[in-house]
């Protein structure tokens, strides 16, 4: 499924919308396209293996995840196109189509901040 149907979209927000679920996802993210082993990323995130299998299924459904077997191991990783496609979705007509990322607030300076204050 493509991340343009408006069902797969809710899908795949619903997917993120709890708290270990984004975690995972998250860290995916941050591994990079070479993934993590379901085993590390239990231990990275300190969930018993079981739960984080149901969480990964999760996301694998809602097309956020891609599993693929290395030897004994299943490696989790990111579809960074599906990301992509997901962002693009909720900021196709963002500012009503003019180019407003330059007037935009950088997430990290905002969040610095947050923390100073």
């Amino acid at each position: 499924m493509e991340m343009t149907d408006p069902d797969t979209i809710v899908a795949a927000l619903s997917a993120l919308a709890q708290p270990h679920r984004l975690a995972a996802f998250r860290a995916l993210v941050e591994a990079g396209p070479e993934g993590l082993s379901a085993g590390a990323m239990a231990t990275r995130l300190g969930l018993p293996a079981s739960s984080l299998s149901f969480h990964l299924a999760q996301l694998e459904r809602s097309n956020l995840v891609i599993r693929r077997r290395a030897g004994r191991s299943l490696i989790y990783s990111a579809d960074f196109a599906a990301m992509t496609a997901l962002v693009g979705y909720l900021t196709e007509n963002c500012c009503g189509g003019t180019d407003c990322a330059s007037n935009s607030v950088d997430p990290l300076t905002t969040e610095a901040q947050r923390k100073v204050a």
